[in-house]
């Protein structure tokens, strides 16, 4: 037998464990994929580019973002402005008010981090980057948004306590990972059911609790916002903002991210 006929024999065994290694791995990726999908459950949601699974590249740091509206209207242009440079996820849902968060995280690490789940998250966060408190000043009555007759939903007392708690749970989940709290941005006149000038003073009171952890880097979204809050908003009384506004704070928010990045770097 001449040697030269192992040649093809061997090619194919290359072949064939190639493409094993590839199925496993395509496999693995859907199902971290469909687990995804269920956690974010709403058709719509499922369908904006902010709430797309997020493929990992295990050579870049991963980053997360937390928040309501705002940052999911923000998203998109932080993973743009931080592409080739990092994997950024982001919260399944609307993260809500303060008294939430722990509850929504956990149900995402454990969906995400469960070891029976091929291609699941076995990655560590190394910045995480997040926002609670305009669902915090809110005024509801029943599920309306009524800033006249309700109530709010957390006071500025609890807003600290939630926060404190927030702190400490984090620091047990990614005890590595970078934390930055975003500024909340501010309330226009006329908002149904919130006041204009609380995210001042919820901002104020999320700072006291930051002074005991220097460690916590700040995006002052607030402050980097309000000189432009009449032309970002998406119309007057309404704290949305258009895309114009949204690409502005996605950028600054990769800009403070890719600042902590350098600096764990050097």
């Amino acid at each position: 037998m001449k040697p030269f006929k192992l040649i093809p024999l061997f090619a194919i065994c290359l072949i064939t464990l190639t493409h094993s290694t590839l199925s496993h791995s395509v496999f693995a990726e859907q199902q971290a994929e469909d687990a995804w999908q269920k956690l974010v459950r709403s058709p719509r949601l499922n369908k904006r580019p902010a709430f797309q699974f997020v493929e990992n590249n295990s050579q870049l740091p991963n980053v997360f973002l937390y928040g309501d509206s705002i940052s999911i209207a923000y998203t998109d242009a932080t993973r743009d402005a931080l592409k080739g440079k990092a994997n950024v996820y982001r919260l399944y849902c609307n993260g809500g008010d303060s008294s939430s968060f722990i509850k929504k995280m956990q149900t995402m690490h454990d969906a995400m981090r469960d070891k029976d789940l091929k291609g699941h998250w076995d990655f560590d966060w190394d910045v995480i980057h997040f926002n609670v408190g305009l669902h915090d000043l809110k005024y509801v009555k029943g599920r309306k948004l009524d800033r006249v007759n309700g109530k709010q939903a957390i006071s500025l007392e609890d807003y600290e306590k939630n926060l404190r708690a927030m702190i400490a749970y984090l620091k047990e989940l990614a005890p590595k990972a970078k934390l930055i709290f975003a500024t909340t941005t501010p309330v226009p006149e006329g908002e149904a059911g919130r006041v204009a000038g609380d995210a001042a003073k919820y901002n104020a009171a999320a700072l006291k609790v930051l002074k005991d952890h220097p460690e916590i880097g700040v995006n002052d979204l607030y402050g980097f916002t309000k000189p432009h809050h009449k032309e970002w908003w998406t119309k007057p009384g309404n704290v949305h903002f258009n895309a114009t506004g949204a690409t502005a704070q996605g950028k600054e928010s990769a800009r403070v991210i890719k600042q902590e990045l350098k600096k764990r770097d050097s």
